[in-house]
């Protein structure tokens, strides 16, 4: 016979999940930890099985997941931050650290950590992300972790 494996929400209410944000644009990244919040709550996760750990900017992030995953206490870690361009090739060497060491992790670990930093040219393309719930990637990131635990419970049992 045939298994499906996909989302069940039943899972919901025993999730642990930790966010580690980004400081550096707050602007942004506090609009995605507060969809990310309100997603995650509506969705039946007790507050107190949420961890938030705040870092200077992204690069710091793939430090703070790591230290995350060591401990085995997640079933799921989201990370959010933005990162807008300017005028220097730091962009390009932040993203791709980031984006990387937060891709490794989680293969190595076999934990979902989910990608919710926006890479993104003007703030004004950093906010449309960080817009409505509709639009807001902190919203798909939460979304993204509860259908992560959920899959990676299911394979495992």
């Amino acid at each position: 016979m045939l298994k499906v494996i996909e989302y069940e929400n039943s899972l919901n209410a025993s999730a642990k999940i930790a966010i580690v944000m980004s400081q550096f644009n707050s602007f942004v990244v506090d609009r995605l930890y507060e969809a990310a919040i309100s997603t995650l709550t509506a969705a039946d996760v007790p507050e107190n099985s949420i961890t938030v750990v705040k870092v200077p900017g992204a690069f710091e992030i793939p430090t703070a997941v790591k230290a995350l995953l060591e401990t085995s206490k997640y079933d799921a870690i989201i990370t959010l931050g933005a990162v807008i361009r300017g005028e220097t090739p730091h962009f390009d060497f932040i993203c791709n650290e980031c984006a990387r060491g937060i891709a490794q992790l989680s293969i190595d670990f076999s934990k979902p950590v989910i990608f919710g930093v926006l890479t993104v040219d003007n703030s004004e393309q950093a906010l449309d992300r960080a817009g409505d719930e509709e639009s807001n990637k902190g919203a798909e990131s939460a979304l993204a972790a509860l259908e992560m635990i959920s899959i990676t419970k299911q394979i495992h049992d």
